[in-house]
């Protein structure tokens, strides 16, 4: 069965860091591309960051630029998001999701376009 399974939310005040992972199981990261997204109460899902090692793309949306590392372990077929300098604006549930299509740069923000979601873990920046 193919599953991502997020891990490493929590609640951290503003300025600090924490870590996400995505773990797959049933396939491996080599094949695909991998998003993260994140979605506030009252807002649409929002493209955070993607890499591909098929097509050697790596995304981040303008919020989030200078501040998360997105990254891959292969020998653990995992993805993580390194998320440091937390605002308060950071606060959401954050989700990993796997996409096998080709060519990130035209879709790497459309949730659409991604065939298998974890369950998201929630993100909280205190102020």
């Amino acid at each position: 069965q193919e599953q991502l399974v997020e891990s490493g939310g929590g609640l951290v005040q503003s300025g600090g860091s924490l870590r996400l992972s995505c773990a797959a199981s049933g396939f491996t990261l080599d094949d695909v591309a991998i998003g993260w997204f994140r979605q506030a109460p009252g807002k649409e899902r929002e493209a955070v960051s993607c890499t591909s090692s098929s097509d050697g793309n790596i995304y981040y949306a303008d919020s989030v630029k200078g501040r998360f590392t997105i990254s891959r372990d292969k020998d653990k077929n995992t993805v993580y998001l390194q998320m440091n300098s937390l605002k308060s604006e950071d606060t959401a549930v954050y989700f990993c999701a796997a996409s096998d299509y080709s060519d990130s740069r035209y879709w790497w923000s459309d949730p659409s376009l991604y065939d298998y979601w974890g369950q998201g873990t929630q993100v909280t920046v205190s102020s």
